[in-house]
């Protein structure tokens, strides 16, 4: 089966795109988890040179993008990451895999202290908070790697203890991105799903579920005339 988030395929020999749209997800408990099912199809795409790697997400599952982010930086390619909308919490570390980050002028960018959900006994929720004082360790070495040096680590550690939501323009200051562009189509929104989750989303981020389901509910009728 496809994933719910992500699409590969290759371009030409030297080429491939990874479109990363959607929440991150682990799958189900009885599945192979989609990290497992990335790195195969990251295996299949071949020795290519470039990879474009297309990002428009809510964040999602921390371990499962942390993987993901530690799969691109292993791969021989030049990856060039596009921010097509919004890049926010995990997505934003999956982002750092970029050897050049690209964002357009109407993109956004989140970063925060991990959290995930978790069940278990005492000593499996205890294993689970270090691990994610290990991975916060991680994504702030990850932040600061990729600034190199156009902000602090004191500075990233903040903004991501406050859950800070960067315009282009802030992701090239702080040099979380290498490259703003003119606005694209992709508008970046956040659902009632993530929105519940997160503290700061700007209102303009958030998703217009009325307005979705009118324009969902206009498209069924042009579809219900055109089989007349």
């Amino acid at each position: 089966m496809p994933s719910k988030y992500y699409a590969m395929k290759v371009l030409n020999e030297n080429t491939a795109e990874i479109d990363i749209y959607g929440a991150i997800e682990s799958e189900d408990w009885f599945s192979e988890s989609s990290a497992v099912k990335f790195n195969n199809d990251l295996k299949e795409i071949g020795d290519v040179s470039t990879i474009y790697l297309n990002i428009n997400s809510p964040g999602g599952d921390v371990f499962e993008g942390q993987a993901i982010y530690s799969m691109l930086k292993r791969h021989k390619a030049h990856i060039v990451a596009r921010i097509d909308g919004c890049a926010a919490s995990i997505a934003s570390v999956i982002a750092m895999a970029g050897d050049k980050i690209i964002m357009p002028n109407n993109a956004m960018m989140m970063i925060h202290d991990p959290w995930t959900f978790a069940i278990g006994n005492s000593r499996e929720m205890r294993k689970v908070a270090d691990d994610l004082d290990k991975i916060n360790e991680s994504i702030v070495n990850t932040y600061l790697n990729k600034t190199d040096g156009k902000t602090t680590e004191t500075n990233i550690r903040t903004m991501m203890q406050e859950e800070t939501w960067l315009s282009a323009e802030d992701a090239l200051k702080y040099g979380f991105a290498d490259e703003i562009t003119e606005e694209v189509k992709v508008a970046a929104s956040i659902d009632k799903t993530f929105a519940n989750r997160y503290k700061n989303v700007p209102n303009n981020l958030m998703k217009n579920d009325e307005l979705e389901s009118e324009k969902a509910r206009a498209y069924a009728q042009i579809i219900e005339l055109a089989k007349r």
